[in-house]
């Protein structure tokens, strides 16, 4: 039987974000989980919306001997800290080391880490890796669409496959996918060509939704190259990580792969005009999800995409509830990360009514808590099952949470942070998703996948956040020069020190 480490580390790198990850952070200090060491990976990872869960289904299904080392995650945020980066990285490859001779490594990667002292936190690690095990062994990697995959990953990886879906609702194919690649290397003892190419463009994510063009059929375009290859993979990127290799890219492995990652650029590059659409500031896009709502039978759903938490917000600005309270709208809003709040509600109780300064403490420019009464709805340990297709059926644990109402609006509030990207976020709080009026989630995509069968309309708004739903508005200072900083836009050109 093949002998197979597999692991993971994960975290997405915004770095104009405000607050960093620390070890805390990844070790159930968020929504995410604890640091998952040996078989506690196969008891808690195994039947989740993960590509670690791909890896082992794949495993088992072929007979390997898995060795499972650990795996991580942290919601998005600033760099990982030198601290958190070096201790995980350390236990990872030390467990890898102990695992004796292997026959393959699988990794379970985001693609889009930035640490303190490294720009290419998944780089640096597979580097290390490749000098732990040698040349000789395959490494296969599955990464996240949103990856901004660098040369030193491609050198080091003999395969980095991503997933095909914004929402990520295909995690788990993903990692079946990259585990299908390594068994073929592990049997044959060949690795295939592979070749990368950046694209010329920043895109934001609010436009990047695989249900909507132009990533629909870029994606579908995507599906025919990679029939002829033995993977190809296009990355959207993460367009808030300042470093050189920040953005998209196409990779393609097997015979012919050059020409192959030269089809799917052509289709993005030709596709760049279209990578944008129609956001609304808050206050006009409460005021037409009022409009919407007067005569609509579902829910409203907004988009508060600048302070979504899944690409490195703290998500606790005021801006989209402050528009709903002036405009007298009616609905929900979550999720609202102030544990300070929820704590000074579970103390007051179910039914109290309590002067907080809610949210707004991550000093985004142009945002304040909002001080004001509210009253205690319902309280929650915040442990529920999030079983939606973009979570999957994974426990979350979101610490003290609480519903909060003041006028008409109810707040989804808790201590950890993680995008509403689940209706189960609002009903584990009482708030019934689909008998609101107006919905306001902290997600810039992947709540698509569980509120669009609910939704009368969707709206993007621009509120105060640090995540910017135009790239071109943040104050970058290290990108590769000519990259253009959004769709059909000026090219970056660093400023003279």
């Amino acid at each position: 039987m093949p002998r197979i480490a597999i692991g993971g580390f994960l975290h997405e790198t915004n770095t104009f974000a405000p607050s960093k990850a620390t070890f805390s952070d990844f070790d159930g200090a968020s929504g995410y989980g604890h640091i998952r060491e040996g078989d506690a990976i196969f008891e808690h990872l195994s039947q989740v919306n993960a590509a670690i869960a791909g890896a082992i289904q794949t495993g088992h299904d072929r007979g390997w001997n898995m060795v499972p080392t650990l795996w991580c995650a942290a919601s998005p945020s600033a760099h990982v800290t030198e601290d958190a980066f070096e201790r995980i990285a350390g236990r990872l490859l030390d467990l890898i080391a102990r695992a004796g001779p292997l026959d393959g490594v699988f990794l379970d990667l985001h693609g889009a880490m930035v640490a303190e002292h490294l720009d290419d936190g998944e780089g640096e690690l597979l580097a290390r890796l490749r000098a732990l095990i040698g040349p000789d062994v395959p490494v296969a990697v599955a990464l996240d669409l949103h990856a901004n995959v660098t040369p030193l990953m491609v050198k080091n990886a003999d395969l980095l496959e991503s997933y095909r879906t914004y929402p990520h609702v295909d995690m788990t194919e993903t990692g079946a996918r990259a585990a299908q690649v390594l068994a073929q290397m592990v049997e044959t003892g060949a690795r295939p060509e592979k070749a990368f190419l950046q694209a010329p463009f920043l895109t934001a994510i609010a436009w990047q939704s695989t249900w909507s063009e132009p990533a629909r059929r870029l994606y579908q375009r995507l599906e025919e190259i990679a029939q002829g290859q033995t993977a190809a993979s296009f990355n959207m990127g993460f367009p808030a990580a300042d470093f050189p290799d920040c953005g998209m890219s196409v990779l393609a492995y097997g015979p012919g792969a050059d020409k192959a990652a030269r089809k799917m650029m052509d289709a993005v590059e030709a596709a760049e005009p279209a990578f944008n659409g129609r956001v609304w500031s808050a206050d006009e896009g409460v005021a037409e999800a009022m409009r919407l709502a007067a005569s609509a039978r579902r829910p409203v759903v907004l988009s508060d995409t600048q302070d979504n938490p899944g690409a490195g917000a703290n998500s606790d600005t005021t801006g989209m509830l402050r528009a709903m309270l002036e405009a007298g709208a009616s609905g929900a809003i979550g999720n609202l990360f102030d544990p300070a709040a929820a704590q000074t509600a579970h103390d007051a109780g179910e039914g109290a009514t309590i002067e907080l300064s809610l949210g707004g403490h991550s000093g985004v420019p142009g945002d304040s808590p909002l001080r004001a009464g509210f009253q205690v709805e319902k309280l929650s340990d915040g442990v529920f099952t999030a079983p939606g297709p973009y979570y999957g059926g994974r426990v979350m644990e979101m610490g003290p949470s609480a519903c909060l109402r003041i006028n008409n609006v109810r707040i989804a509030l808790t201590s950890a942070k993680a995008q509403m990207a689940d209706r189960a976020m609002f009903s584990s709080l009482g708030i019934i998703p689909e008998r609101e009026r107006i919905l306001v989630v902290k997600s810039s995509n992947h709540f698509r996948a569980d509120f669009t069968p609910i939704a009368e309309a969707i709206l993007v708004c621009q509120s105060p956040g640090p995540m910017a739903v135009d790239p071109a508005t943040l104050p970058w200072r290290r990108l590769r020069r000519g990259l253009r900083l959004s769709p059909m836009g000026a090219p970056f050109e660093p400023k003279e020190s």
